[in-house]
């Protein structure tokens, strides 16, 4: 790239729990090559498999309350009793580099992170209805019954809100997982070649 002042783009994918989103993210991080995958950081415990600055950065709650304080994060919100946000360092040393980042941010963390960078493209996973939602929340088997009715009522409240007050240029309903797949590859390839 010739341009030196080129910036790479931010896609910011958000969904309620249960959506597909991170199956998506998973994929893409395959499928496109270059891409950067952006690590958010949590005060939830690791689940089985998960490796500190691999899937997330986890902290103590003491440890991410100094980070809010040192103004560290573009966003940062509490989710399910936890604590999560985005780390503004990497991501504006990836971007500055003309590498693009692919990141999961909530609803409401999405809006936060806008007023930092107004120019991310918002991508929006849904699933088809809520029945199909509560029949994968199930599915998985790690949660409780009330854990799965608590993660049900937040996603009705995030998608509303998405509807109403978020700023997504794009939605994706994942009704089908390998369409969704193809969908979300032509979208992100299709973005980055307007960007070159």
């Amino acid at each position: 790239m010739t341009d030196k002042n080129y910036k790479g783009k931010v896609f910011v994918f958000s969904a309620p729990s249960g959506a597909g989103k991170t199956t998506l993210l998973n994929y893409l991080r395959d499928a496109v090559p270059g891409l950067v995958y952006s690590i958010s950081a949590t005060t939830r415990k690791p689940r089985q498999g998960e490796v500190h600055g691999v899937h997330y950065f986890f902290y103590s709650v003491d440890e991410f309350k100094n980070r809010i304080d040192n103004n560290e994060f573009a966003e940062w919100a509490v989710v399910h009793d936890n604590y999560y946000g985005t780390p503004k360092s990497f991501i504006d040393e990836t971007i500055g580099k003309g590498m693009h980042i692919i990141m999961d941010i909530d609803v409401f963390g999405k809006k936060t992170f806008d007023k930092s960078y107004p120019d991310a493209i918002g991508i929006l996973i849904l699933p088809p209805d809520m029945e199909t939602l509560e029949k994968r929340l199930r599915g998985r088997g790690s949660d409780d019954e009330f854990t799965v009715r608590t993660r049900l009522k937040n996603a009705l409240t995030e998608m509303n809100f998405a509807k109403d007050q978020g700023k997504y240029e794009f939605t994706i309903v994942n009704d089908d997982l390998n369409r969704a797949k193809k969908e979300t590859k032509q979208l992100i390839c299709s973005q980055i070649a307007h960007a070159d």
